[in-house]
């Protein structure tokens, strides 16, 4: 979250006029494991009254496994509850998670079939599959490298995916998640895979741009990002569009 997402926002100001800041608070976890992601769950409140502080435009969580392992939907109910401690530290900003994000940029690229990369245990994986599937997308394959480290997850090589994807079915599917966690690297990759597979290629760091830009009532264009970024799906008119503060 605090590489890709700034990587995306800085490529999208080359192109347009709008400028951001970025601001994070931080939950702890080491190794990527069922108990360790409901331990930093719990520190989400806090977390959300900390950016309440800033006012900022748009409030996400980060971590995609630790909301999908609490079972189908869970994104939502988490979206309700840091949105309440934002309102009750006077902060109006929309608040989501990439998680949610994923399946909103799946289901704007209208994918119903799609073949995953994650870093995680094959367990938690195989929970992600499921959670996706719940929403009503079918997932055709799902590799995973089966890191438990997280700080090791973050530095893993993004052009490996370039290799990686090889071993990945992708036959009759509408839709590549590069990287379904937000924390593994996969932005170098992305465009380079979707014009070597000739079909969109996304990842959750990706859908979670989107969505901010969404919540911002920006047009959400970002050069070398993949589909979900590059035009091809724009966004319908918001109501309550927000502005952002420039730097």
């Amino acid at each position: 979250m605090e590489t890709e997402i700034p990587a995306l926002l800085r490529a999208r100001e080359a192109i347009r006029p709008e400028r951001f800041t970025y601001h994070s608070s931080r939950m702890r976890m080491h190794r990527v494991t069922r108990e360790e992601l409901q331990a930093m769950n719990a520190q989400g409140l806090r977390c959300a009254a900390e950016l309440a502080d800033a006012r900022v435009d748009v409030m996400s969580t980060a971590c995609l496994v630790a909301i999908m392992t609490m079972g189908p939907g869970y994104h939502r109910q988490v979206e309700r509850e840091l949105s309440a401690v934002a309102r009750e530290n006077r902060c109006q900003a929309p608040v989501m998670t990439s998680a949610g994000a994923l399946v909103e940029g799946l289901q704007i690229m209208g994918a119903r079939r799609i073949s995953l990369l994650a870093p995680y245990m094959r367990p938690l994986t195989d929970q992600v599959v499921a959670y996706l599937e719940h929403e009503g997308i079918e997932v055709v394959d799902a590799r995973c490298f089966e890191i438990p480290d997280n700080l090791e997850v973050g530095r893993r090589d993004p052009l490996q995916l370039l290799e990686d994807v090889h071993h990945l079915d992708t036959c009759g599917i509408d839709v590549v998640v590069l990287s379904a966690c937000v924390q593994m690297p996969s932005l170098p990759a992305v465009q380079q895979v979707e014009e070597r597979l000739g079909i969109p290629v996304t990842s959750t760091a990706i859908c979670t741009a989107r969505r901010m830009l969404d919540h911002l009532g920006l047009e959400p264009v970002v050069p070398n990002a993949g589909a979900l970024l590059s035009g091809r799906y724009p966004s319908p008119t918001h109501a309550c569009s927000q502005t952002v503060q420039a730097d």
